[in-house]
């Protein structure tokens, strides 16, 4: 299966296991909960993905690697004890406490989340030494003479021998025990998340075109060829620095990420040349701002498939960079109004009618910042939230400095200062929010000029469709063009056609290169 359907299996898993009966006892007993065993090829998420599930579910994470593990670090040190037995004293050996079994409980310190995922990641590839223990984790969920806390799920991933030649073949013994998930690469799915992740525009464009690329494993006698998910978003994060920096993004940086495939890396290198010229030649902004001339147009008409599809990825690019800012701009304006609730229910409490205003503020904004601190190191904030708390948290410090500088004695003259300038960051969200909407239209307003409802219009609604800012953005703020495309183009038979249509056109490009 996918890696969004295994999400999903453990994302059911999860809520089974911790499910409890009406004495408060976990339904399924902890010896029944068989832990999930995520199998399949590297870097197609499976580490990934159960940071997301942990998030989602609002529990806890605990990642390790076992190959960076010796079997004491795993079971804990032996130690001589004394006992006694029958009237006699005897000595004998026990073990400390496991180190992954420590760090479970401390990340319960730390969080205060009870439950969690304990996630082991190539459990099949454990030293000789380590082997036994970790199929002893798997069927009695303990390492050493140390059991997993109730609440915990086990997970585990690993890949499958024809990738990894340390691999080690689990007996048909600990299968019978554990929920065995085989996952597969996929590119549609994958775009999901890319999409979510802000992946660069020209990757997600040149794997539209071609999706044969995405994840690619060859063997050759030269060894593996391989390019991986975890390859493609990793170049993304570092081109996207380099041209924040305006360092050059050379053919040379591309190899360094996909090197172990060279003709894919030199495929993709050629195109990303060909990304900028179109950017600079279509001049992106200027379509979204709507100052786009009929040149533009005639000439994206005139250009082949390929062409029009890196085209629209710009456009896609830079109109979910509008919807990203949108939302978290939303998220930063609705957490700012929940603390100025706040902070004015404790001016206007009179139990502290006698404490300073900057007292009361000063303590809203610490204990803020613990409650962050806490989500964060839970892992309970994806990355667009955590810069929402982080910019609500600055503005909070600002109003509080803002209250300082003016002379503020009172409180009532406090709020009615912080309250002005709360205006002002609302009003930044609907400017926001405003800039992103006239984007989209002028961005319907040209590929309709261009192309009027034929395939690209499609294309182009199914990747909003696909984007989870723009889907968030056009549910909460609408977009009349999206909602008549998407009727008369994704629910009408043609699609079927047009759709196929489009593969065919891919395919035949494809065998050009």
């Amino acid at each position: 299966m996918n890696i969004k359907k295994a999400k999903e299996e453990i994302k059911y898993a999860i809520q089974a296991y911790l499910a409890k009966d009406e004495f408060g006892e976990y339904r399924i007993p902890a010896v029944r909960q068989r832990p999930v065993l995520l199998m399949g090829a590297p870097g197609i998420g499976k580490t990934a993905v159960m940071e997301q599930v942990a998030r989602e579910c609002g529990v806890a994470l605990v990642s390790y690697s076992i190959t960076h593990h010796t079997r004491q670090s795993a079971i804990g040190l032996p130690f001589i004890s004394k006992k006694e037995y029958g009237g006699k004293e005897y000595t004998v050996t026990e073990y400390t406490m496991s180190e992954i079994i420590a760090s479970v409980y401390d990340k319960m310190e730390e969080t205060g989340l009870q439950e969690g995922i304990l996630f082991i990641d190539e459990i099949n590839c454990a030293s000789e030494t380590l082997a036994p223990a970790m199929l002893q984790f798997l069927q009695c969920k303990t390492f050493g003479a140390h059991k997993v806390p109730e609440g915990w799920l086990i997970a585990a991933a690993g890949n499958p021998p024809e990738y990894n030649k340390s691999v080690r073949e689990f007996d048909v013994v600990t299968l019978d025990r554990v929920k065995k998930i085989d996952v597969e690469p996929d590119f549609s799915v994958w775009k999901e998340y890319a999409y979510q992740q802000g992946i660069h525009g020209a990757i997600l464009s040149y794997l539209e075109i071609r999706k044969d690329h995405f994840y690619a494993m060859e063997t050759t006698v030269d060894g593996k060829r391989f390019v991986t998910a975890r390859g493609w978003e990793d170049l993304s994060t570092i081109l996207k620095v380099y041209e924040d920096m305006n360092l050059p993004v050379e053919e040379g940086l591309i190899y360094q990420y996909l090197q172990q495939h060279c003709r894919i890396a030199k495929d993709f290198a050629n195109y990303l040349d060909l990304y900028r010229k179109y950017r600079t030649d279509y001049r992106v902004d200027d379509i979204l701002q709507g100052k786009y001339t009929k040149q533009a147009v005639t000439k994206l008409q005139d250009a082949p498939f390929d062409e029009r599809l890196s085209v629209m990825g710009l456009l896609l690019s830079r109109l979910s960079e509008g919807f990203r800012g949108a939302y978290e701009a939303d998220l930063t304006v609705t957490g700012l109004h929940g603390a100025l609730l706040e902070l004015k229910e404790r001016f206007n409490s009179p139990y502290c009618k006698e404490t300073p205003w900057e007292n009361l503020f000063t303590g809203l904004v610490e204990e803020r910042e613990a409650a962050f601190a806490k989500e964060r190191k839970a892992g309970l904030l994806e990355k667009t939230a955590e810069h929402a708390c982080m910019r609500e948290l600055e503005r909070l410090r600002f109003f509080l400095a803002e209250g300082k500088r003016n002379g503020c004695r009172e409180k009532e003259d406090t709020f009615a200062l912080v309250k002005g300038l709360f205006a002002k960051e609302a009003e930044g969200r609907e400017n926001a929010i405003a800039d992103a909407s006239a984007m989209l239209d002028n961005a319907f307003a040209f590929l309709e000029e261009a192309f009027g409802a034929g395939q690209e219009m499609v294309i182009f609604i199914t990747e909003l469709t696909t984007n989870f800012y723009s889907v968030k953005f056009i549910s909460e703020n609408g977009s009349e063009k999206y909602y008549r495309y998407n009727a008369e183009l994704l629910f009408d038979e043609k699609q079927k056609t047009i759709l196929q249509d489009i593969e065919k056109a891919k395919t035949e490009l494809n065998l050009l290169f």
